[in-house]
């Protein structure tokens, strides 16, 4: 009987320390995105966006390219 719950014991915290480093890993931040991006907003709709992602057109950024194309 002892044994048994020794043995539940063992499988719990097995499972629960599988769990936290797997949870470890998902929020890891990953290397590959840079840290600091300057961000911008879309002229239409206000939405904020990576530079990088952006349209620029006359001077102003848009998410989008059917935003870029509306008229002033």
């Amino acid at each position: 009987m002892l044994g048994k719950i020794l043995l539940l014991g063992l499988a719990f915290w097995l499972i629960l320390s599988l769990l936290k480093q797997y949870r470890r890993s998902i929020d890891a931040p990953e290397s590959s995105q840079p840290a600091n991006q300057d961000m911008v907003r879309c002229a239409v709709c206000s939405v904020h966006l990576p530079k990088a992602e952006s349209i620029q057109h006359l001077g102003l950024y848009y998410c989008c390219i059917e935003h870029s194309q509306r008229q002033p």
